[in-house]
């Protein structure tokens, strides 16, 4: 199978959470077939087989082999429903073992790191080495909402 390029589009700006600068690709290898990232342009790319949508209000396209979970999360100083997280993050770990995954939000930054990384707790990585991860693999701006950040560093 032959995959876009996800890393020639390019999403920079300053975060709204703790004014952060980023420049980051538009998605992120997150594990194998594991991906997150920002808002899709026009089109979500054909390789995925699962979106987990957390930012509804970008208009975007999907292929009619692809199945969508979107869910309705805001990127402010509260943590979101936690059962409703541990839902979506399991539903991302069910996806994963099917076929190639995106946890996706609006810059790919906040609300997507923050079910991915719960994504990655229920696996059994402690959320201190998820965010470690996240950061690594899609950039140092990752969770720059110290609210979500610190929910998350305190999963085990």
């Amino acid at each position: 199978m032959e995959f876009a390029d996800f890393e020639n589009h390019h999403i920079e700006g300053f975060a709204h959470m703790g004014n952060t600068p980023f420049n980051v690709p538009l998605l992120s290898e997150i594990e194998p077939g594991f991906w997150q990232g920002g808002c899709p342009v026009d089109l979500v790319p054909r390789e995925f087989d699962f979106i987990i949508n957390l930012y509804p209000w970008g208009a975007y396209q999907t292929h009619e082999h692809q199945i969508i979970l979107q869910a309705r999360l805001f990127d402010s100083g509260n943590i979101p429903d936690e059962r409703r997280l541990l839902l979506i993050a399991r539903h991302v770990n069910q996806c994963r073992k099917v076929g190639m995954t995106l946890v996706h939000c609006q810059a790919g930054l906040n609300r997507s790191a923050l079910v991915a990384g719960l994504a990655l707790v229920e696996t059994g990585m402690s959320g201190r080495g998820a965010i470690d991860l996240l950061r690594k693999k899609r950039c140092d701006a990752v969770l720059c909402n110290k609210t979500f950040e610190q929910w998350l560093a305190g999963r085990v």
